[in-house]
């Protein structure tokens, strides 16, 4: 089973990626916001704050960058 604190973040990760997407398919926010949202925030962990967890703050910033890579919470025009 899976930790809580992985099941919070998965949750905050998937209303994160709806809202994103809700707010590219209402027009509030561009595809190139949005990319530039989410790469604001992938280099917010790049690297890792000041005694902070490296490797923690590396594997965010790669699931960030695999998020826009694949597309998850722009969708592709």
């Amino acid at each position: 089973m899976a930790d809580i604190s992985d099941v919070a973040g998965i949750a905050a990760l998937t209303i994160c990626e709806s809202l994103l997407l809700a707010l590219n398919d209402r027009n509030v926010l561009p595809e190139r916001e949005i990319v530039g949202i989410l790469r604001d925030a992938a280099s917010a962990h790049a690297p890792a704050p000041d005694g902070g967890n490296p490797a923690m703050h590396a594997a965010v910033a790669a699931l960030i960058t695999k998020i826009i890579d694949g597309g998850n919470s722009v969708r592709r025009r």
